[in-house]
Formats: structure tokens, sequence, C-alpha cells
């Protein structure tokens, strides 16, 4: 075997991580290889951008945890969590398109009858925001679980509150059998991604925008469809064209109409002033 060389070891490495027992992952590797090593050659990295690289790295994983997923944060800033979702949800033109997770899910929230109040206190303007879930043949789908989180009217996930010990703007709701849901939370906020870590770091660099436009997450898991993670986005919010992680998508914006006090979608009435938002999810067909 010949030793390395500038000019053979990437031939050198791609064909050692070829001899991967798992035929993908050796895939995976020799390509990885390969790109790592033309980027490396095609900006001529010096040893001191490969330290702080790997410094870079090294902060990343230390500032993760539970609650906290810079890597994926990292991911999204640099398109590449989209890319993923787009790639891999080539959904049919009637069904609603996929976006990102984000860094901030929390499993196992809790189930929610219809038209629950998600705040659990969170101030802001009350916010109903309700619709039917149903496949692209039209079909309602009743049983169907909404996973259902946002950020709070400061921009703050339950997630980074080490203060909060509940669930809080989250909840699961479930469908009735002709497939129409309502949740009741508060109007949410745009706002930054953190900027106390690496991936701030590297976007106060920048010209970047760093922050996102007012959302909620949505995840629906149904048997007999495909998995769909998405958002609704607020109609003429801020940031909706210069979304930092390029999440937004023109099928997923949506008008939040204002109300006086009244009779809200699920039927109970409202002392105060608040909003509403509809919306339809038409689920893929699983094949």
């Amino acid at each position: 075997m010949p030793y390395a060389t500038e000019d053979n070891i990437t031939e050198l490495a791609a064909r050692r991580w070829a001899t991967a027992e798992s035929p993908r992952l050796a895939e995976l590797m020799t390509a990885l290889v390969r790109h790592l090593h033309a980027f490396a050659r095609d900006v001529h990295l010096t040893e001191e951008e490969w330290m702080a690289a790997m410094r870079w790295l090294t902060e990343t994983g230390r500032i993760s945890d539970d609650k906290r997923e810079e890597f994926i944060l990292a991911s999204d800033v640099v398109g590449l969590s989209m890319l993923v979702v787009q790639m891999n949800n080539r959904f049919g033109p009637e069904a609603t398109p996929a976006t990102v997770l984000g860094p901030f899910y929390i499993d196992g929230s809790p189930a929610a009858p219809y038209g629950h109040d998600m705040s659990d206190g969170a101030e802001g303007l009350p916010l109903f925001v309700h619709g039917t879930v149903r496949g692209v043949d039209g079909e309602p789908v009743g049983g169907a679980v909404l996973d259902v989180w946002q950020a709070d009217s400061d921009g703050a996930y339950e997630a980074q509150l080490s203060e909060v010990d509940e669930a809080r703007l989250r909840a699961k709701y479930r469908t009735r059998q002709d497939g129409t849901y309502c949740l009741r939370s508060v109007v949410p906020k745009g706002y930054t991604i953190p900027m106390d870590g690496p991936v701030g770091d590297l976007i106060e660099r920048t010209r970047i925008s760093h922050f996102r436009p007012a959302h909620i997450h949505f995840l629906i898991d149904e048997p007999g469809y495909e998995k769909l993670i998405t958002h609704i986005f607020e109609e003429d919010t801020q940031y909706l064209d210069s979304d930092v992680v390029f999440g937004t998508k023109e099928e997923l914006i949506v008008p939040f109409r204002r109300h006086e006090a009244g009779t809200a979608p699920d039927g109970t009435t409202v002392a105060t002033s608040f909003a509403t938002a509809e919306f339809d999810f038409v689920l893929q067909p699983r094949t």
C-alpha cells in the first residue's frame, strides 16, 4: 500500500472507508471523504482555519444537551435541514408541504381535548387555530393526532426556559370523526434563533438575519399517510422572505384574523379580543 501524499490521500481515504460492512455507510463515507477533501483543496484550507473549525465543532457539542440541539441549528442555518426535508418529502401538489422540525421539539406532549388552551398562562393575544385534517382524496382523517408546539410572545420555547417544569405551549390534539380540530394558544412572535452559541457567533460575522417569522409547529404521523412535519406562518408578519432556516413556504402562510370579544371557533365565549387562523392539513398517502 502506498504512503499518503497530497495527490493520493483522497483516494486512499475513500478506499479505506469503502470497507464499511454496510453498503450504505460505505457510500456515505466515501462520498463525504471526497467532498471534504475537494472543499479543502478548493479553498486551500489553512491549518489555522482547520483548527478553528475543530474548536467550533467542539463548542457546538459542548453547548448541546437534551433541550438544545446546536448541531441541528447549524444544519438549519446553512439550508441543509430544509434540503433534506424537501428531498425526502416530495409530496403531491395537493398535499401540505413539509418543513424543518427545528431544534426545540419535545417528545411526549400531553393529550388535549378539542379547543383546549395549551398556553398554560403564557401572555399574548388568544389565538384559535382550527380546520380539518384530510387526505388528498378529500376524505377526512378522524382520530389523527396533531402534535403542536410554538414559542411564546417573547420568542422563547419551553425547551429554552429552565424554570418551566411542565408542558407549556405544546400539546397533542386529536381530530374529531369528521377530521376537524381546534386548538387554543396565543399569537406567536417572530424570534431570533439562539445567538449565544457557536452558530450565533458565525451568524454575527455576516449580514444574515437571525430571525424566524412568527409560526406554529405541527407534526402529524397517521397510519396510512406520510409523516408530516410542518408549520403555519402568520400572513404579513416580518421575516417571511428572510427566514434564517429557509422554512417558509407560500402554501403555509395563513391570515390571523382579529376579532372583538365573542364566540370562538370551538363554540366557547371569549371575554376579550382574540385571533383566529383556519388551516386544513392535507396528508400524502403512504405508498
